[in-house]
């Protein structure tokens, strides 16, 4: 298979550092240099909104809010240090009533509140599967989560300290309460409510440089398998994807705090992850960002080469085990489907994310595209074409 443009956005002003897909209407959002978000429609790829006046710096990350209807909430996270809550009430986002934004736009965003608390640059945001936390991360070193308690009124829940350099990316569990964190310090951690406080979980090393990207792999995938749990995909800077799986948790925090006091605070929640696989190494240099695909499990990567590459699982086959060995999740292997060079360019490519498709050639619910952004402050859309 080979991948093909389907078309680009024309062009923003300064370089696109992520792209956020909309977990239920055919929506992009995009973080950009030119410290404003742009909002542009799965169905037509027209641009449709510009968020601005809220950051005095690039805008670096945005994520929407899960879980709403009659609303749509994007949040932004700046290298002015500063977290941007937007709210917009959304008549004409309405996925089964054609185009959203097809209207002039009557109702515009609206700057709600600004989170501040970080000293230096945030540099990932993300909302958990209920939309009930917020996490932000950033130069500082620093992880914190807040909670909404009522619109537009946020509180610091906890501000984890455990990694030892810059944290480049923050990403939630598609249904546990669980978030991992990934950094300059070659880690990934992992974090769960405990007792009283939320406390780091996992301690995952493997990588030998800086660890941009963290992507879990959603239940609905084709590769999941509940008798294994949850996996993890990293992507680094020294040019490797890996899957890590877990192997053992303990109860949750409910289930934890029914159980004995223990000397090592967080003991009853802590969770065993290995590395289980290593994806083909392709890229030339530091890989910026993973996708895990919940359609077709396949994963999709880019980075400081200007290259996309697709990947797809070779099914594991289970070996047979004398009585008593303990048994582990199996070492599966991945082979490339796809990959394009110069994908931008002569640009870096800073993020890619698989989309259910949207437009007029969709071919069912399955039908998916990915989505990249680059330097170049262009958004592109890719689909996966026969030879």
């Amino acid at each position: 298979m080979r991948l093909q443009k389907v078309t680009s956005v024309p062009p923003q002003a300064e370089r696109v550092w992520q792209v956020a897909i909309h977990p239920t209407l055919p929506l992009i959002a995009t973080a950009s240099s030119d410290k404003t978000a742009r909002i542009i429609s799965l169905q037509t790829y027209n641009s449709l909104s510009t968020i601005e006046g809220g950051h005095k710096r690039s805008i670096r990350s945005v994520a929407w809010k899960p879980g709403l209807t009659g609303e749509s909430v994007l949040c932004t996270g700046s290298f002015d240090a500063t977290i941007g809550i937007w709210r917009r009430y959304e008549n004409d986002l309405d996925a089964g009533n054609g185009d959203p934004g097809d209207d002039e736009e009557e109702e515009e965003w609206r700057f709600a509140l600004v989170l501040d608390g970080h000293e230096s640059e945030v540099k990932s945001v993300a909302w958990s599967a209920g939309g009930n936390f917020l996490a932000t991360c950033s130069r500082d070193k620093t992880v914190w989560i807040w909670e909404e308690i009522d619109e537009d009124n946020f509180e610091t829940l906890e501000v984890m300290q455990e990694h030892t350099q810059d944290v480049k990316c923050v990403t939630w569990h598609p249904e546990e309460v669980l978030l991992a964190s990934s950094s300059y310090d070659n880690t990934i951690r992992l974090y769960r409510e405990g007792f009283e406080d939320w406390v780091c979980c996992s301690l995952l090393e493997g990588h030998t440089a800086t660890v941009w990207s963290v992507e879990f792999e959603k239940p609905a995938s084709p590769g999941y398998r509940e008798e294994w749990g949850s996996r993890l995909a990293s992507c680094s800077d020294d040019l490797s994807i890996k899957i890590w799986t877990r192997t053992s948790r303990s109860g949750s925090a409910a289930e934890a705090k029914k159980a004995p006091p223990s000397i090592l605070r967080g003991e009853s929640i802590e969770e065993n992850w290995v590395e289980t696989s290593t994806l083909p190494q392709i890229h030339t240099r530091a890989v910026y960002n993973v996708s895990w695909s919940p359609r077709s499990g396949r994963i999709v990567s880019c980075g400081s080469d200007g290259r996309i590459v697709v990947y797809e699982e070779i099914p594991a086959v289970d070996t047979e085990m004398a009585e008593g060995d303990e048994k582990k999740p199996p070492k599966t292997e991945w082979k490339v489907m796809a990959e394009i060079e110069g994908a931008h360019g002569v640009f870096e490519v800073n993020c890619v994310q698989w989309s259910k498709r949207w437009d007029k050639n969709a071919g069912g619910e399955n039908d998916e595209i990915i989505v990249s952004c680059g330097d170049d402050g262009v958004v592109s859309i890719w689909e996966l074409a026969d030879t």
